[in-house]
């Protein structure tokens, strides 16, 4: 079964997976609604809410009704400065979005993860994805997609010279291993969207490459 969300929620949307998908929305003919809290001002729209600051603190401003969340955040823990900073985006903030999402009557939350993900890893990042997932998880949601890619390829506003040089070498890898670009998983959590499936589902690269073509 098909769905037609008209009012969706977005975190991150300044990002690079965010950015596509953002620009997908608001050309969907179905979306008539689309909030997007940033720390920087985007591109009006005449369907985009564009709340500006701290998302933290730009939460309880948030209005709905919302259909559909996204959750496109994510940093590196040298982008953080710290393992705590880290944490405190990429499970404690995603986590705040995703309660907030479902009071404001989202039935359906996508959300970034990360290849590997595990929360009894011995990997830090690897291990604070996997708890971020458990606690969505545990939040009940009607309809829960956590996607999993693999090296995200695609121009970002801040370098990250380990992924520009682990790039090259990510398209030679095999399956789900196997880089993706940000503008294919985009459209690949559009289309994941559209799906009425109940309960709570993982999403693993190969498969976010299939369905983004």
């Amino acid at each position: 079964m098909h769905l037609t969300p008209q009012h969706i929620l977005i975190a991150g949307a300044s990002g690079l997976t965010g950015e596509h998908l953002l620009d997908r929305l608001l050309n969907e003919p179905t979306v008539t609604r689309v909030v997007a809290p940033s720390r920087r001002p985007l591109a009006s729209h005449p369907h985009l809410e564009n709340p500006i600051g701290d998302l933290q603190q730009l939460l309880l401003q948030l209005s709905g009704p919302v259909d559909v969340a996204f959750c496109c955040l994510g940093t590196t823990i040298k982008q953080a400065g710290s393992q705590d900073a880290f944490r405190a985006v990429d499970h404690d903030l995603v986590i705040a979005f995703a309660q907030r999402a479902l009071e404001l009557g989202a039935r359906h939350l996508l959300v970034i993860s990360a290849i590997g993900a595990d929360a009894n890893s011995g990997v830090f990042y690897n291990r604070i994805k996997g708890e971020t997932e458990q606690a969505l998880k545990a939040q009940n949601w009607p309809q829960l997609t956590i996607v999993r890619p693999s090296l995200l390829i695609g121009p970002r506003k801040e370098f990250r010279l380990g992924e520009r040089l682990a790039a090259p070498l990510s398209r030679l890898l095999p399956g789900k291993y196997r880089g993706i670009s940000a503008n294919v998983l985009a459209h690949a959590m559009w289309r994941l969207a559209l799906e009425d499936d109940s309960g709570c589902r993982i999403i693993e690269s190969d498969q976010l490459r299939r369905l983004g073509r």
